[in-house]
């Protein structure tokens, strides 16, 4: 009963608000959000007593629901290093394993050296290898896509797709990476935070575009040869 009661004073208030604040474009605004109740847009106001922040609040959750709304990896487009758009969708049917990659870490020459190794053994099975270069770890990434390119192709032969340089956390992370992180959360199920720890972060993709495994940057790519042979079947 308690409950019912509070309900519907805030349903009044809501009436009483957004009666004062009816127009119609803000109406049209409301209609654009289907999804979101009037009495949600009246208790945030109160909160923050201003339109200006409830319309922002708006723009915002339906950002959010539309990335959330994304259910696999098929679902993206990125760039590629020349800035030409690349609709991951031609993957389909493919196991990929996309990783961020850095040409000055520590870890770089097993790396590329072994990613290189898988690939040329299973590329004509239907693998793939999706390298996005990353300069937030340490400053290990520095150069341009041309660069990048240059180096992994002429000293590691690397005959897999490199992708334009992106940042993998933060704000401004590739929102590939988001729904990466958020499909295979960080150690411990996520206990220690779901963002990549360094370079060479992996993540396993089966044939319908879903993460299936995650890794860490010292696990070794041919460590993953199991797991790949038992995606590909």
């Amino acid at each position: 009963m308690l409950v019912r009661r509070n309900l519907s004073a805030l349903a009044v208030s809501a009436s009483l608000l957004l009666g004062k604040r009816s127009s119609p474009s803000f109406n049209q605004t409301l209609l654009s959000f289907p999804q979101i109740s009037r009495v949600y847009l009246v208790s945030h106001s109160i909160k923050t007593g201003s339109p200006r922040s409830l319309v922002g609040s708006l723009r915002f959750d339906h950002t959010m629901a539309a990335q959330s709304s994304k259910g696999s990896v098929h679902d993206f487009t990125v760039k590629d290093a020349k800035g030409n758009d690349v609709d991951l969708s031609i993957y389909k049917g493919k196991v990929l394993l996309i990783v961020n990659v850095a040409s000055q870490c520590g870890l770089t020459n097993s790396n590329y050296t072994e990613l290189s190794k898988l690939y040329e053994k299973y590329k004509d099975q239907g693998f793939e290898i999706l390298a996005f270069p990353c300069n937030q770890f340490g400053g290990q990434e520095p150069g341009n896509n041309e660069e990048i390119l240059e180096f992994a192709c002429t000293r590691f032969k690397a005959e897999y797709p490199i992708f334009d340089k992106v940042d993998v956390n933060g704000e401004n992370a590739a929102p590939i990476y988001k729904f990466l992180k958020a499909s295979k959360g960080g150690a411990l199920g996520g206990l220690l935070g779901d963002d990549i720890k360094w370079n060479f972060a992996k993540f396993l993709v089966d044939k319908e575009g879903h993460v299936v495994d995650r890794y860490a940057p010292t696990t070794s790519p041919i460590s993953i040869e199991k797991d790949i042979k038992k995606l590909l079947g």
